[in-house]
Protein backbone atom coordinates (compact mmCIF):
# COMPACT_ATOMS: atom_id res chain seq x y z
CA UNK A 1 0.00 0.00 0.00
CA UNK A 2 1.05 3.94 -0.48
CA UNK A 3 1.70 5.03 2.79
CA UNK A 4 4.04 7.83 4.52
CA UNK A 5 6.07 6.05 7.26
CA UNK A 6 8.01 8.86 9.75
CA UNK A 7 7.70 11.11 6.94
CA UNK A 8 9.10 8.66 4.54
CA UNK A 9 7.60 7.68 1.40
CA UNK A 10 6.56 4.12 0.50
CA UNK A 11 4.89 3.34 -2.78
CA UNK A 12 4.29 0.08 -1.93
CA UNK A 13 4.86 -0.26 1.87
CA UNK A 14 4.05 -3.94 3.40
CA UNK A 15 4.24 -4.24 7.17
CA UNK A 16 6.13 -7.18 8.63
CA UNK A 17 4.02 -9.71 10.15
CA UNK A 18 1.98 -9.05 13.30
CA UNK A 19 3.52 -5.46 12.89
CA UNK A 20 1.02 -2.19 13.61
CA UNK A 21 1.28 0.67 12.02
CA UNK A 22 -0.36 3.23 14.15
CA UNK A 23 -1.70 6.03 11.20
CA UNK A 24 -2.15 9.66 12.14
CA UNK A 25 -4.83 12.21 10.41
CA UNK A 26 -5.69 16.03 10.98
CA UNK A 27 -8.88 16.68 12.60
CA UNK A 28 -8.84 20.06 13.38
CA UNK A 29 -11.67 22.65 12.67
CA UNK A 30 -12.35 26.27 11.40
CA UNK A 31 -14.75 27.91 13.01
CA UNK A 32 -16.90 31.80 12.29
CA UNK A 33 -15.41 32.93 15.45
CA UNK A 34 -12.06 31.33 15.36
CA UNK A 35 -12.64 30.35 18.51
CA UNK A 36 -11.82 26.54 17.21
CA UNK A 37 -8.37 28.07 16.59
CA UNK A 38 -8.78 28.18 13.04
CA UNK A 39 -10.66 31.42 12.08
CA UNK A 40 -12.75 31.15 8.98
CA UNK A 41 -11.31 33.83 7.08
CA UNK A 42 -10.98 35.36 3.50
CA UNK A 43 -7.93 33.69 1.32
CA UNK A 44 -6.68 31.91 4.27
CA UNK A 45 -7.46 28.56 3.06
CA UNK A 46 -6.76 26.56 0.42
CA UNK A 47 -8.39 22.84 -0.73
CA UNK A 48 -6.28 19.76 -2.52
CA UNK A 49 -8.82 17.92 -4.28
CA UNK A 50 -8.99 15.16 -6.77
CA UNK A 51 -12.26 15.75 -9.47
CA UNK A 52 -11.79 11.68 -9.40
CA UNK A 53 -12.41 10.97 -5.97
CA UNK A 54 -15.95 11.42 -4.78
CA UNK A 55 -15.09 12.45 -1.49
CA UNK A 56 -13.04 15.55 -2.19
CA UNK A 57 -16.09 16.16 -4.91
CA UNK A 58 -18.36 17.13 -1.70
CA UNK A 59 -15.77 19.94 -0.93
CA UNK A 60 -15.67 21.32 -4.31
CA UNK A 61 -19.15 21.07 -4.56
CA UNK A 62 -19.68 22.67 -1.77
CA UNK A 63 -17.00 25.39 -2.39
CA UNK A 64 -19.30 26.06 -5.43
CA UNK A 65 -22.42 26.34 -4.09
CA UNK A 66 -21.55 28.38 -1.46
CA UNK A 67 -19.88 30.61 -3.85
CA UNK A 68 -16.42 30.62 -1.84
CA UNK A 69 -14.73 30.10 -4.90
CA UNK A 70 -12.83 33.29 -4.72
CA UNK A 71 -12.81 32.72 -0.63
CA UNK A 72 -10.58 29.52 -0.69
CA UNK A 73 -8.57 28.54 -3.10
CA UNK A 74 -8.06 25.57 -4.67
CA UNK A 75 -5.56 23.20 -6.45
CA UNK A 76 -6.54 19.98 -8.79
CA UNK A 77 -4.81 17.19 -8.58
CA UNK A 78 -4.13 14.19 -11.65
CA UNK A 79 -6.71 11.47 -11.92
CA UNK A 80 -3.49 8.81 -11.90
CA UNK A 81 -3.21 7.75 -8.45
CA UNK A 82 -1.47 4.28 -9.99
CA UNK A 83 1.71 7.00 -9.93
CA UNK A 84 4.54 5.09 -7.77
CA UNK A 85 4.36 8.88 -6.11
CA UNK A 86 0.45 8.53 -5.16
CA UNK A 87 -1.75 11.79 -5.73
CA UNK A 88 0.29 13.95 -8.13
CA UNK A 89 -0.02 16.93 -9.76
CA UNK A 90 -0.50 16.25 -13.49
CA UNK A 91 -1.15 17.79 -16.50
CA UNK A 92 -4.62 16.35 -17.43
CA UNK A 93 -7.64 18.63 -18.53
CA UNK A 94 -8.46 20.81 -15.19
CA UNK A 95 -5.32 20.12 -13.25
CA UNK A 96 -3.43 22.82 -11.55
CA UNK A 97 -0.31 23.05 -10.02
CA UNK A 98 0.24 23.54 -6.31
CA UNK A 99 0.01 27.13 -6.12
CA UNK A 100 0.61 27.60 -2.45
CA UNK A 101 3.28 24.97 -1.96
CA UNK A 102 4.96 24.10 -4.71
CA UNK A 103 5.21 20.94 -4.31
CA UNK A 104 5.13 17.89 -6.93
CA UNK A 105 2.85 15.09 -5.20
CA UNK A 106 0.54 15.42 -2.32
CA UNK A 107 2.54 13.39 -0.23
CA UNK A 108 5.01 16.44 0.03
CA UNK A 109 2.28 18.88 1.13
CA UNK A 110 1.51 16.34 4.08
CA UNK A 111 5.34 15.95 5.42
CA UNK A 112 5.32 20.01 5.23
CA UNK A 113 2.47 20.12 7.90
CA UNK A 114 4.17 17.45 9.66
CA UNK A 115 7.35 16.08 8.73
CA UNK A 116 7.77 12.40 10.68
CA UNK A 117 3.54 12.09 9.46
CA UNK A 118 2.72 8.21 9.34
CA UNK A 119 -0.47 7.34 7.60
CA UNK A 120 -2.35 7.26 3.94
CA UNK A 121 -2.38 10.57 1.83
CA UNK A 122 -5.40 10.88 0.80
CA UNK A 123 -7.78 13.79 -0.52
CA UNK A 124 -9.25 16.21 0.27
CA UNK A 125 -7.08 18.32 2.34
CA UNK A 126 -7.56 21.66 3.45
CA UNK A 127 -4.48 23.55 4.10
CA UNK A 128 -4.31 27.06 6.37
CA UNK A 129 -1.57 29.47 4.33
CA UNK A 130 -1.32 31.10 7.85
CA UNK A 131 0.23 29.03 9.91
CA UNK A 132 1.28 26.59 7.32
CA UNK A 133 -0.31 23.23 8.03
CA UNK A 134 -2.74 21.00 7.33
CA UNK A 135 -6.45 21.95 9.43
CA UNK A 136 -8.13 18.55 8.22
CA UNK A 137 -8.42 15.75 5.82
CA UNK A 138 -11.23 14.19 6.44
CA UNK A 139 -13.99 15.23 4.07
CA UNK A 140 -17.41 15.09 6.28
CA UNK A 141 -15.72 17.63 8.52
CA UNK A 142 -14.69 19.89 5.64
CA UNK A 143 -17.61 19.67 3.98
CA UNK A 144 -19.41 20.83 7.23
CA UNK A 145 -16.85 23.46 7.81
CA UNK A 146 -17.73 25.11 4.16
CA UNK A 147 -21.39 24.53 4.71
CA UNK A 148 -21.68 26.45 7.86
CA UNK A 149 -18.72 28.47 8.65
CA UNK A 150 -18.03 30.81 5.84
CA UNK A 151 -21.61 32.51 5.27
CA UNK A 152 -20.03 36.01 5.83
CA UNK A 153 -18.02 35.65 2.84
CA UNK A 154 -20.38 33.55 0.59
CA UNK A 155 -23.77 32.44 -0.11
CA UNK A 156 -25.79 32.58 3.07
CA UNK A 157 -29.00 32.16 1.63
CA UNK A 158 -28.02 28.56 0.83
CA UNK A 159 -28.64 26.40 4.11
CA UNK A 160 -26.82 23.15 3.61
CA UNK A 161 -27.62 22.39 7.59
CA UNK A 162 -30.22 23.99 8.21
CA UNK A 163 -30.71 23.90 11.91
CA UNK A 164 -34.31 22.22 11.90
CA UNK A 165 -33.53 19.15 10.37
CA UNK A 166 -30.00 18.37 11.99
CA UNK A 167 -30.85 15.46 13.34
CA UNK A 168 -32.59 13.95 10.71
CA UNK A 169 -29.63 14.82 7.89
CA UNK A 170 -27.26 13.52 10.47
CA UNK A 171 -29.11 10.19 10.33
CA UNK A 172 -29.56 10.06 6.74
CA UNK A 173 -25.68 10.19 6.28
CA UNK A 174 -24.82 7.30 8.86
CA UNK A 175 -26.87 5.16 6.64
CA UNK A 176 -25.62 6.83 3.15
CA UNK A 177 -22.11 6.92 4.33
CA UNK A 178 -22.06 3.14 5.58
CA UNK A 179 -24.38 1.30 3.05
CA UNK A 180 -23.85 2.95 -0.01
CA UNK A 181 -20.58 5.77 0.15
CA UNK A 182 -18.27 3.28 2.02
CA UNK A 183 -20.22 0.00 1.00
CA UNK A 184 -19.26 0.68 -3.26
CA UNK A 185 -15.65 -0.13 -2.02
CA UNK A 186 -17.10 -2.74 0.46
CA UNK A 187 -18.09 -4.42 -2.85
CA UNK A 188 -15.33 -3.69 -5.27
CA UNK A 189 -12.52 -5.34 -2.37
CA UNK A 190 -14.28 -7.91 -1.15
CA UNK A 191 -11.50 -10.45 -0.37
CA UNK A 192 -13.77 -13.54 -0.99
CA UNK A 193 -17.01 -14.48 -2.66
CA UNK A 194 -19.23 -14.83 0.75
CA UNK A 195 -17.70 -11.02 1.87
CA UNK A 196 -18.55 -10.15 -1.89
CA UNK A 197 -22.21 -11.72 -1.97
CA UNK A 198 -23.20 -9.67 1.49
CA UNK A 199 -21.31 -6.19 0.49
CA UNK A 200 -23.53 -6.11 -2.80
CA UNK A 201 -26.65 -7.50 -0.86
CA UNK A 202 -26.94 -4.63 1.21
CA UNK A 203 -25.54 -1.88 -0.86
CA UNK A 204 -28.51 -2.69 -3.26
CA UNK A 205 -30.99 -3.32 -0.11
CA UNK A 206 -29.59 0.27 0.74
CA UNK A 207 -30.72 1.62 -2.45
CA UNK A 208 -33.93 -0.01 -2.92
CA UNK A 209 -35.01 1.81 0.47
CA UNK A 210 -33.65 5.23 -0.87
CA UNK A 211 -35.71 4.65 -3.87
CA UNK A 212 -38.61 4.29 -2.00
CA UNK A 213 -37.84 6.87 -0.20
CA UNK A 214 -37.79 9.35 -3.10
CA UNK A 215 -41.13 7.78 -4.79
CA UNK A 216 -42.52 11.08 -2.54
CA UNK A 217 -39.85 13.53 -2.55
CA UNK A 218 -37.39 15.69 -3.97
CA UNK A 219 -34.42 15.52 -1.77
CA UNK A 220 -33.46 13.16 1.17
CA UNK A 221 -34.56 15.72 4.12
CA UNK A 222 -36.79 18.24 3.43
CA UNK A 223 -38.05 20.64 0.56
CA UNK A 224 -34.40 21.68 -0.66
CA UNK A 225 -31.07 20.80 -1.18
CA UNK A 226 -29.14 19.46 1.57
CA UNK A 227 -26.17 18.33 2.94
CA UNK A 228 -26.78 15.34 2.74
CA UNK A 229 -27.75 15.45 -1.22
CA UNK A 230 -24.36 16.33 -1.67
CA UNK A 231 -22.80 13.09 0.32
CA UNK A 232 -25.17 10.84 -1.61
CA UNK A 233 -24.99 12.41 -5.18
CA UNK A 234 -21.04 12.36 -5.44
CA UNK A 235 -21.39 8.26 -5.64
CA UNK A 236 -24.61 7.93 -7.04
CA UNK A 237 -23.23 10.54 -10.14
CA UNK A 238 -20.24 7.94 -10.57
CA UNK A 239 -21.80 4.63 -10.34
CA UNK A 240 -22.64 3.76 -14.01
CA UNK A 241 -19.56 5.28 -14.88
CA UNK A 242 -17.50 3.34 -12.83
CA UNK A 243 -18.62 1.38 -9.57
CA UNK A 244 -21.08 -0.71 -11.79
CA UNK A 245 -18.03 -1.80 -13.99
CA UNK A 246 -14.66 -1.30 -12.18
CA UNK A 247 -15.83 -2.36 -8.63
CA UNK A 248 -18.28 -5.13 -9.92
CA UNK A 249 -21.20 -3.05 -8.54
CA UNK A 250 -23.50 -4.71 -11.40
CA UNK A 251 -26.40 -5.97 -9.95
CA UNK A 252 -28.45 -3.39 -11.03
CA UNK A 253 -27.49 -0.07 -12.77
CA UNK A 254 -28.60 3.38 -11.13
CA UNK A 255 -30.75 4.15 -14.56
CA UNK A 256 -32.12 0.95 -13.48
CA UNK A 257 -34.06 2.69 -10.43
CA UNK A 258 -36.65 5.10 -11.58
CA UNK A 259 -36.40 7.61 -8.93
CA UNK A 260 -32.66 7.55 -7.83
CA UNK A 261 -32.23 7.97 -11.60
CA UNK A 262 -34.16 11.29 -11.93
CA UNK A 263 -32.86 12.70 -8.03
CA UNK A 264 -29.66 12.12 -9.55
CA UNK A 265 -30.10 13.95 -12.66
CA UNK A 266 -31.89 16.94 -10.87
CA UNK A 267 -28.83 17.74 -9.22
CA UNK A 268 -26.51 17.31 -11.43
CA UNK A 269 -28.35 20.18 -13.69
CA UNK A 270 -28.96 22.44 -10.53
CA UNK A 271 -26.87 25.58 -11.46
CA UNK A 272 -22.91 25.01 -11.16
CA UNK A 273 -23.48 21.43 -10.32
CA UNK A 274 -22.33 19.71 -13.16
CA UNK A 275 -19.16 21.42 -13.69
CA UNK A 276 -17.65 20.03 -10.92
CA UNK A 277 -18.44 16.59 -12.44
CA UNK A 278 -15.36 15.46 -14.48
CA UNK A 279 -16.04 11.90 -16.44
CA UNK A 280 -13.14 11.69 -18.03
CA UNK A 281 -11.22 11.94 -14.18
CA UNK A 282 -13.51 9.42 -13.26
CA UNK A 283 -12.98 6.91 -15.91
CA UNK A 284 -9.64 7.12 -15.75
CA UNK A 285 -8.94 7.09 -11.71
CA UNK A 286 -10.96 3.78 -11.22
CA UNK A 287 -10.04 1.65 -14.51
CA UNK A 288 -6.78 2.96 -14.21
CA UNK A 289 -5.79 2.97 -10.44
CA UNK A 290 -7.71 0.54 -8.87
CA UNK A 291 -7.42 -2.86 -11.43
CA UNK A 292 -4.63 -4.51 -9.82
CA UNK A 293 -6.60 -4.20 -6.32
CA UNK A 294 -9.36 -5.96 -7.17
CA UNK A 295 -9.83 -9.63 -6.63
CA UNK A 296 -10.94 -10.75 -10.51
CA UNK A 297 -11.56 -14.07 -9.33
CA UNK A 298 -14.64 -13.19 -7.79
CA UNK A 299 -17.90 -13.53 -10.05
CA UNK A 300 -19.87 -10.75 -10.37
CA UNK A 301 -23.59 -11.41 -9.27
CA UNK A 302 -25.23 -9.16 -11.73
CA UNK A 303 -26.18 -7.84 -14.05
CA UNK A 304 -30.43 -8.81 -13.93
CA UNK A 305 -31.51 -9.38 -16.79
CA UNK A 306 -34.61 -10.75 -18.10
CA UNK A 307 -34.51 -12.87 -20.81
CA UNK A 308 -38.02 -13.71 -20.70
CA UNK A 309 -39.63 -10.19 -22.22
CA UNK A 310 -41.44 -11.32 -25.58
CA UNK A 311 -39.38 -10.35 -28.65
CA UNK A 312 -40.58 -7.16 -31.15
CA UNK A 313 -42.18 -8.73 -34.20
CA UNK A 314 -40.25 -8.15 -37.26
CA UNK A 315 -41.31 -6.90 -40.12
CA UNK A 316 -40.90 -8.07 -43.91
Amino acid sequence: MKLLVNGVWHSDFQPLEGERIQTGSFREFISADGSSGFKAERDRYHLYVSFACPFAHRTILARQLKQLNSVISMSVLSPDWGDPSGWTFGDWSHTTADTVNGCDYLYQVYVKAKSNFTGRVTVPVLWDKQTGTIVNNESADILRMLVTEFDAFGNASLNLYPQELRAEIDDINAFVSDRINIGVYKVGFASSQLDYNTAIAQLFDALDILETRLSGQQYLVGHSLTEADIRLFVTLVRFDVAYYGALNCNLRRLTDYPNLWNYTRHIYHLPNVSDTVKFDHIKRHYYDTYEGLINRRIIPIGPILNWDIPTLQVCH
